[in-house]
Formats: C-alpha cells, sequence, structure tokens
C-alpha cells in the first residue's frame, strides 16, 4: 500500500462515496482493525468524556440530567442511524441524488459480514461514522443544558439527525453536491462541529435564557469532573482525525500527530491569552482552548502538516476566545456550555484556513483536487454557509413544532428545583 499524498487523496475519496460490496478476501484486515480501534477512541470521547466534561460545567442539581440527556442521545442515535440514519447519510451508491442518500440500508438490510466500504468492513465503517453522528447532538446538549424538557430533546435529537445531519452529512460525506463542488471536510468540521453549533444557538435562543441570566453567577459546580472528561476528549479525538483516513498508513498517523499538536496549540494560546487579559490562567480555559483547536482542526486535519497544525489548533484557541463574550453580552443568548463560540466559530476557522495551510510548504499533502486557492476558500465557504443556513433554518422550524407539543422548557419551580429531581428522581450527591 503506497503511502503518498497522491494515493491517499485518492483512497479518501473513494472510500467517503459510497459502500459498494467486494469479495471478502478484498477487505484489508489492518485496515478494518484499524477502524475498529478508532471506533473506541471516537465512542469513548463521546460517552463518557463530552458527558463527563458537561456534568462538570453545570450546576450541581442538574448534574445528572445532563448525564441522562448524553447517555439518552448516544443509544437514541444508535437506533436511529441503524434505521434510517445510515442509508439516508451514506446509502444510495453513486446513482444517490446530490441532496440525499438511498433507502437501500433502510433498518441496515443487506449489510453482511462481507459487506464492504472500500477495503474496510462495512460494519467497520457503519459504526465508526455512528460515533460523528453520536457527537453531534450530544455537543447540543450544551446550548440548553438546565432547562429543556428531556422528552422535547428527545424529539428534536430524532428529527434532527434525520432533517439536518443525514443530509450534510451525505452532501460532503456521501458524494453528494458539495463533495461533487470541490468542498473538503477531513474530519467533521462542517457535517458535526458547524451544524451542532448552529442548531445549539438556535435552540438556546428558542427555548430561553436560564432563569437569572446573564446578571446571576452560574458558576461550573466541579471543573474536577470536567477536567476528567475533556482529557478522555483529547484522547478520543484521536481516533476520528486519525480514522477519517479510513487506510492504516502514515498519512493516519500524521493526522493523529496533528491533532495533538493543535490540541496543544489551542490550549498554550488561550492559556496566554486568559493570563494576558484577567491576569492568571484557569484550568477552564485549558480545556476550553484544547478543545478549539480540536474544533479548529476537524476540518484539515489529513491534509495539513506538523506547522500547519500549530498554525490552524492556535488560531482556532485565539478566535473562540474573543467570540464567547460576543455571543453572552453581545447577543445576549443563553448558550450554556459556549457551543456555538467554540465549535460553529472553529469550524468555520477552520474551514477557511485548510485551503491556506494545506500545501506543502506546511509540510502537508495538499488540499484535495486541482482547484485555486481562491476556489478552494469560495468551495469551503458555500459548504458551510449551506450547512450553517441549513441547520439553523430546518432546527428553527423543529423547536417551534415542538414547542407547541410537548413544549420546550420546563416550569419555573421545576428548574428551580433542579432537573435531577424534577425530571430524573434523583441527585448527583447526598450530603
Amino acid at each position: 500500500m503506497g503511502q503518498g499524498p497522491k494515493f491517499f487523496g485518492f483512497s479518501l475519496l473513494g472510500c467517503l462515496l459510497v459502500a459498494r460490496p467486494l469479495e471478502a478476501a478484498e477487505l484489508e484486515a489492518a485496515d478494518t482493525a484499524w477502524i475498529l480501534t478508532s471506533t473506541g477512541f471516537a465512542w469513548f470521547m463521546t460517552v463518557p468524556g463530552l458527558a463527563l466534561l458537561y456534568a462538570g460545567l453545570v450546576r450541581t442539581k442538574n448534574v445528572l440530567s445532563v448525564l441522562a440527556q448524553c447517555f439518552a442521545v448516544a443509544a437514541l442515535v444508535s437506533l436511529v442511524w441503524m434505521g434510517a440514519g445510515y442509508s439516508l447519510a451514506l446509502g444510495g451508491g453513486e446513482s444517490s441524488s446530490p441532496w440525499l442518500g438511498g433507502t437501500s440500508r433502510l433498518f441496515l438490510h443487506g449489510l453482511t459480514a462481507d459487506s464492504a466500504v472500500g477495503p474496510v468492513s462495512e460494519a467497520a465503517y457503519c459504526i465508526y461514522h455512528l460515533g460523528f453522528a453520536v457527537l453531534a447532538p450530544t455537543v447540543m446538549v450544551g446550548g440548553f443544558a438546565e432547562r429543556m424538557k428531556f422528552s422535547a430533546m428527545l424529539w428534536f435529537t430524532t428529527l434532527w439527525m434525520l432533517l439536518v445531519y443525514a443530509p450534510v452529512c451525505h452532501w460532503l460525506w456521501g458524494g453528494g453536491w458539495l463533495a461533487r463542488l470541490g468542498a473538503a471536510d477531513f474530519s467533521g468540521g462542517v457535517v458535526v462541529h458547524a451544524t451542532a453549533g448552529v442548531s445549539a444557538l438556535t435552540a438556546a435562543w428558542l427555548v430561553g435564557p436560564r432563569r437569572g441570566f446573564p446578571d446571576a453567577l452560574m458558576p461550573p459546580h466541579n471543573l474536577t469532573l470536567t477536567a476528567a472528561g475533556a482529557g478522555m476528549l483529547w484522547i478520543g479525538w484521536h481516533g476520528f482525525s486519525a480514522g477519517s483516513a479510513l487506510i492504516t498508513n502514515g498519512a493516519a498517523a500524521l493526522s493523529m500527530l496533528n491533532t495533538h499538536l493543535a490540541a496543544s496549540a489551542g490550549a498554550m494560546v488561550w492559556m496566554v491569552a486568559e493570563w494576558w487579559r484577567f491576569g492568571r490562567p484557569t484550568l477552564l480555559g485549558l480545556v476550553t482552548g484544547m478543545i478549539a483547536g480540536l474544533v479548529a482542526l476537524s476540518p484539515a486535519a489529513g491534509y495539513l502538516g506538523p506547522q500547519g497544525a500549530v498554525i490552524v489548533g492556535g488560531a482556532g484557541g485565539l478566535a473562540c476566545f474573543f467570540a464567547i463574550p460576543w455571543i453572552r453580552r453581545r447577543l445576549e443568548i443563553d448558550d450554556a456550555m459556549d457551543v456555538f463560540p467554540v465549535h460553529a466559530a472553529g469550524a468555520l476557522l477552520g474551514v477557511l484556513l485548510t485551503p491556506l495551510v494545506a500545501g506543502g510548504a506546511w509540510g502537508g499533502s495538499g488540499f484535495p483536487g486541482d482547484l485555486g486557492v481562491g476556489q478552494r476558500i469560495g468551495v469551503q465557504l458555500v459548504a458551510i454557509a449551506a450547512a450553517g443556513v441549513w441547520s439553523g433554518t430546518v432546527s428553527y422550524f423543529i423547536l417551534k413544532g415542538l414547542n407547541r407539543w410537548p413544549g420546550l422548557r420546563v416550569g419555573p419551580d421545576e428548574e428551580t428545583e433542579g432537573l435531577d429531581l424534577s425530571s430524573h428522581n434523583g441527585k448527583g450527591y447526598y450530603f
């Protein structure tokens, strides 16, 4: 198996297009093994990683509610993915429409031990992409934490998966219109983080702020939990980036190295900015900067070299540092876990920087395709704008409908008491 950038580009594009049946003898055991390993890393970053990160950031009375939402999302999305999500996002073959995949894999019909996507087992490919599908709505939980009804969250997640995530995923990773246009998203900058960030902001706006926002202090109740979850997320993110190569070669290894360097750069840049502006660095700042660096790298992980990864990760940390107060103070939207300013803003920066720093001068394999730099930036702008507008618009109408039934928000007394007791009949701590 070749190691060069050209081979890597063609292999990646071929694997990402669509599932096609291969003989079992054609499957590459090493590639399938790597995807299965990456899947384990990816799931580790979501449950328990992201769940613990969010649990530490909320107030004591809502820690169980956030954990329950994250675990419920993981289970619910898995069944939705099996029923229709996978087929609509990545099915249909080369004859699928530019807008949505086919119905050939509804309820995973026809998926067997011999089914393959390129050299990889289709079963491994399916559960690997399920990790991306689970991460996106789990990220959104942070936008409306501490005040949305559990039932509304379940309905929103289901409809969002089918009407937002599946189409956007197909547009870029299923051979849809954005892929045909030349847009590139290596490991989810547009498909996961832009869609989740915009939808979370829409939900936070429509559900309304938590009682007391923005005047009342609502500090994280347990940054120890947050740090533990962030560490799991950092480790698990390597599976998303390096696994997205879908082959076992030097390019996958470079993607993993880039991931680590971008996270490190984002954390350090945020630390310096916070130290300069507020006089001391904080643990929460280091964690947030690390995540911002990872998000910014997501669309570019496999196209950059180490130098480019440091540039993108550091720029992501700096941009998100200034985006958070803008959302909170200028727009006065209670995005509880800063989902939009970290995930959507970080993704936007990464998408636009990718064509600029993906060249050989920075040690990377280059932006896929034969477009010039200006054209690359143009198609990347189209990709993230289309994903953002679609996500925001569809989420708005879904949430408006759910506000009529079953209602989006818990009652004032339930919110004051805390969702742990009012929605889940328990407490995170008994003193």
